[in-house]
């Protein structure tokens, strides 16, 4: 009994289904997409199939749109091969394809809207589907726009910081905002993001947001950037603008002042700048002060740039040393800061040199220098002569055995190590005295009758000698340290070549003399006569050589004893 129940239950069931499938099958049907996109711009083509039962043909075909007041419009009307074109809106712009899908060219955004295929097959019926055509079209590059005037961290009222545009787009975008790629959202009293949405005439939607927060003084870097957010082919697309920066006026909180170059490294003579740095902005006046005595204070703005907050002192000195005071006022709100720095400028000053014996000196005595200094810092001391040789190190230098060329002109030269360019040097005179010594006469001098010739004599001597000469003529003399030359121009004469002449040094110590010795000089021609002598002898001499030696070889003159006894016997008869 159960079992047949069961049977019959599922020959029903089979029934029923077979009975749907059949109507289903026996039924006019139309299938469209349900979304088409398209840039605007671009062509849009909507596909219509659609299915009559038993293959047959269709009677006409009805292309509609939905306007804004939900009624259809028709396109065009397809029977067989005729279309028929019934909207001026689109003229030019249809085609239906073999397929009978219709292509919209030069979209707009306007056109994004609901599109109906309707299709009539005579016994069949009617059948129809919708497919909504949306029109995208993607948003120009964000504009962004920061606070030009700056943005104060005082401010009561919640500052604005920046405005955003995105330009012709569709459909509309939606715009974030973001500070240091953080997300920014709105909060109370903090973050304000109002935006404004508005449909150009072309369709196209620009969207404009502004952002309103506060600030604090590290948001002097912060970089702000806003994005917009569209759909393009039902997927979420993004475009950043570009970062930009707002100016933040807070008021300082530190002062520093500091000494360039360094203090340490200060000497008398240098130019030097006190630089008083704020970490406000923008940045407070400047002004500078010298602590006096009895804890006064010297206005020294009038010779500081009170904008930048530098203070020039030119060719410093000992005096410049001491405490130096900047000082800042916030126009804003009227707060004042100081901040106090010490100069120290290095010197070098009471060189003294000590010179034992102090009394004169006599060649062959010893002599020792002594240098000293006064200065804040460590010195060295060098010793160099006249011509800037470095002849000793310390602050000592001791010379034995002194002569007239020893005297000459020491300096002991003073350094600050540890101050570059820190150095003094001061001079003095080290004269070895004694009676004069000649060191140089013109002598031999070989000179002729009536000849006009210069004769020399040079000595040494301190104190400075004079030159005096026997016999008359034009004197110059020439002095280089402790030198003095002595050039006479004279005529010669018969007495002078016979007697010489005389050079006399003297001084308040002794006296020198010299005698320089004239030669006569022979003319050329009594030499020319010489040397012919000379040679006549040479030839006679030769002569003679000659002719005894050619009577020894004939036998006349003979060699040995006998021979120089006839020779001597022949000679006395």
């Amino acid at each position: 009994m159960a079992g047949g129940r069961w049977a019959a239950g599922l020959a029903l069931g089979w029934g029923c289904c077979l009975l749907l499938c059949c109507a289903a099958a026996s039924k006019l049907e139309v299938s469209m997409p349900a979304v088409v996109e398209v840039e605007s711009g671009g062509t849009a083509r909507i596909e219509c199939n659609f299915y009559i039962p038993g293959n047959d043909s269709y009677t006409y075909i009805n292309w509609f749109y939905i306007d804004h007041r939900n009624n259809r419009v028709r396109l065009c009307h397809i029977t067989g091969s005729e279309i028929l074109e019934e909207n001026v809106d689109y003229k030019g712009r249809l085609s239906v394809g073999e397929d009978k899908a219709l292509s919209i060219s030069r979209v707009t955004v306007l056109d994004a809207r609901t599109f109906v295929c309707q299709v009539g097959a005579g016994s069949h019926g009617e059948g129809e589907n919708r497919t909504e055509l949306r029109v995208y079209k993607v948003p120009e590059a964000p504009e962004i726009t920061a606070n030009p005037g700056g943005i104060s961290v005082q401010s009561s009222d919640i500052p604005q910081i920046a405005q955003c545009v995105s330009r012709n787009s569709f459909p509309h975008p939606n715009i974030t905002w973001h500070k240091n790629g953080e997300k920014l959202q709105p909060e109370d009293k903090m973050v304000k993001i109002p935006t404004t949405l508005t449909r150009e005439s072309s369709g196209l939607y620009t969207v404009s947001s502004t952002l309103f927060a506060h600030v604090t003084r590290e948001d002097r870097n912060s970089l702000y950037y806003c994005t917009v957010h569209y759909w393009l082919r039902g997927q979420i697309r993004t475009v950043e603008s570009q970062r930009v920066n707002v100016t933040v006026f807070y008021p300082a909180e530190h002062v520093k002042l500091q000494v360039m170059p360094s203090s340490a490294l200060v000497k008398e003579g240098d130019d030097i700048k006190l630089v008083c740095e704020a970490d406000g902005n923008p940045a407070p006046v400047f002004s500078f002060y010298k602590r006096e005595l009895e804890n006064s204070w010297q206005d020294l703005t009038s010779l500081a740039d009170t904008n930048s907050g530098v203070l020039n002192l030119h060719g410093v000195n000992k005096s410049s040393s001491g405490l130096y005071r900047c000082q800042t006022l916030d126009l804003d709100d009227m707060r004042q800061m100081e901040k106090d720095v010490e100069l120290v400028v290095n010197y070098i000053e009471g060189i003294r040199v000590k010179m034992e014996p102090s009394s004169p000196l006599q060649e062959g005595d010893s002599v020792r220098l002594s240098c000293d200094a006064h200065s804040p810092v460590a010195l060295d001391y060098q010793w160099r002569d006249e011509k800037g040789r470095k002849v000793a190190e310390g602050n000592q230098l001791f010379l034995s055995n002194l002569t007239f060329e020893t005297s000459s002109n020491f300096s002991c030269k003073v350094i600050a190590p540890s101050v570059p360019g820190l150095e003094r040097s001061k001079q003095v005179a080290v004269a070895v005295q004694g009676k004069p010594r000649i060191v140089a006469i013109s002598s031999p001098l070989y000179v002729r009758q009536d000849e006009v010739v210069n004769l020399t004599c040079k000595a040494i001597a301190f104190p400075r000698p004079s030159v005096h000469w026997n016999v008359n003529g034009t004197a110059h003399e020439y002095v280089e340290n402790q030198h003095i030359a002595s050039n006479l121009t004279v005529r010669v004469n018969h007495d002078l070549l016979r007697a010489g002449a005389m050079c006399r040094v003297s001084n308040a110590l002794g006296v020198s003399e010299k005698h320089i010795q004239l030669l006569d000089q022979k003319t050329p021609e009594s030499k020319g006569v010489i040397i012919v002598a000379i040679i006549v002898c040479i030839l006679v001499v030769a002569v003679l050589g000659s002719v005894i030696y050619f009577l020894h070889k004939k036998g006349k003159i003979s060699c040995g004893r006998a021979g120089k006894q006839d020779i001597a016997r022949n000679t006395s008869i």
